[in-house]
């Protein structure tokens, strides 16, 4: 298979590359993250105009219907340039799980709206430490409680999982809904979830294709999300090696240490085999495989990732954990895309499952 990019994913890495350049430093990727919703409007408009809420949607919803390989070639930049705006839970998820449970009148009545970025639906889901879907739901009413909601804040709906008469569903629910409640906290890399509180709040419609409907959507994402975690790699582990090559202690550069060379070449490698695990996934796709070779790479890419940002930073010493360095920034990012939305082990044991 021939890796090299396409002039359609060319095209996609150039954009998100200079709109990384021209909107963030680490500056300004503070100031965003403390915004009202944890990113920028601004920035979220200019994605929408530039077609990227749209790039995943499926044509027969007005979207652009670009591969995986688009998609990771995107999210790889989107990675190298830290961004915080929510493609991925808010597009890749949400707008792909309501589009795909949706009736052809609940489509067309979001389908332009959320290829624009003019509107956003966040996927509640996950649960505190429980068995099941803690949310009941009695016909189109709804009691319970969602504890983290990515990119919840300042979402027009919310894609509610809850377990009804007919078993566990989606339910589409107003934000603006009586009776529900969100609370703002803050994720470890900075980030806003929203904990949802639902008090017999009616939901407007009812998503087809029960919990399976998640199963179908979500290889996409999670492949996203590991095309994320390899860019911010990549960031931090080439501000590192120039930081090496520079810094001197003994009269003599960093990077000239046998041990922390061997620690470099070790993260190289693992950061190439993440890249390696992406493309046996990009393979995959539309096969029967493709969602065990996700979860693999994902499986992978999650613990080495921590692993080096680790590294990275013990290279900086006390700089490494400052606000004022990309590594920390980037750190905190990996420590998140390796946990969420499961960890490590369980990633891997879905991809031992799916290979027996």
């Amino acid at each position: 298979m021939n890796f090299d990019l396409s002039e359609e994913e060319t095209m996609l890495e150039a954009l998100a590359d200079r709109f990384a350049a021209e909107r963030y430093d680490i500056e300004r990727r503070r100031t965003y993250q403390a915004q009202t919703y944890g990113f920028s409007q601004e920035n979220w408009d200019m994605m929408g105009e530039f077609g990227l809420m749209a790039a995943p949607v499926a044509p027969e919803h007005g979207g652009l219907g670009l591969t995986a390989g688009a998609m990771v070639t995107l999210f790889m930049a989107l990675g190298r340039g830290l961004v915080v705006e929510p493609l991925c839970e808010s597009v890749l998820v949400g707008s792909r799980l309501l589009l795909a449970g949706a009736d052809e009148s609940l489509a067309a009545q979001w389908a332009d709206d959320l290829c624009s970025g003019r509107r956003r639906v966040a996927l509640a889901h996950c649960e505190r430490a429980t068995r099941g879907v803690a949310a009941i739901a009695q016909g189109m009413r709804i009691s319970g409680e969602k504890h983290c909601v990515p990119a919840g804040l300042g979402a027009d709906a919310y894609i509610v999982s809850a377990a009804g008469d007919q078993g566990e569903a989606f339910y589409l629910v107003p934000a603006d809904a009586p009776g529900l409640s969100v609370t703002p906290w803050r994720m470890i890399d900075g980030s806003l979830a929203a904990l949802l509180r639902l008090d017999n709040v009616e939901a407007s419609h009812q998503l087809s294709g029960g919990l399976g409907l998640l199963d179908a959507i979500m290889p996409l994402a999670d492949l996203a999300r590991a095309a994320e975690a390899v860019g911010v790699m990549q960031r931090i582990f080439d501000e590192s090696l120039e930081y090496l090559r520079t810094r001197s202690q003994f009269n003599t550069a960093l990077g000239r240490f046998q041990a922390i060379q061997h620690r470099m070449v070790a993260h190289y490698a693992a950061l190439e085999q993440s890249k390696a695990l992406i493309n046996s996934a990009l393979v995959a796709e539309g096969q029967e495989g493709f969602a065990q070779a996700v979860h693999g790479a994902r499986a992978f890419i999650s613990q080495v990732s921590v692993d080096l940002g680790h590294d990275m930073i013990q290279f900086h010493g006390g700089m490494g954990v400052t606000d004022e360095l990309s590594i920390g920034h980037g750190h905190k990012r990996l420590v998140l895309l390796s946990r969420w939305p499961e960890d490590p082990l369980a990633q891997l044991d879905r991809y031992a499952q799916e290979a027996a």
